[in-house]
């Protein structure tokens, strides 16, 4: 297989905006946690540390993402470089690293985002019990 420069180039928008939609919902995610704290303080019920331990593993999640978006973003520069100095192979083995981690990045998202909608389903159900 053969890889032009534009192979890779095209890659590089796709992964920063998708590490810009992880900044987001690490923020989001970072103020829920605070508002959970504050209700901590005030209210310590079970049901808000059992929601924290929830949030503690979705952070782990998003750490994983950015992580692995950020090198895919790395191995998608050193595909860009090596083939720039007609390098190809190496090219498209860095190439081939960075659709991986980009793989692995937004399986992450896949499975941060079915852990935030069954928080809300909860939530949701417990308002209509109540």
């Amino acid at each position: 297989m053969i890889v032009s420069i534009e192979t890779p180039a095209i890659l590089f928008p796709a992964i920063t905006l998708l590490m810009l939609a992880y900044t987001n919902r690490f923020l989001a995610l970072s103020q829920l946690i605070r508002s959970l704290h504050q209700d901590y303080q005030t209210i310590n019920t079970r049901k808000i540390i059992e929601q924290i331990k929830h949030l503690r593993f979705r952070l782990f999640l998003i750490r994983l993402m950015q992580a692995l978006g950020a090198t895919a973003i790395i191995f998608c520069v050193l595909s860009i470089m090596s083939l720039l100095i007609n390098n190809k192979n190496l090219g498209l083995l860095f190439f081939i690293s960075s659709l991986i981690f980009f793989l692995g990045s937004i399986l992450s998202s896949l499975i941060e985002i079915i852990l935030s909608t069954r928080a809300l389903t909860i939530l949701l159900s417990d308002i209509e019990e109540s």
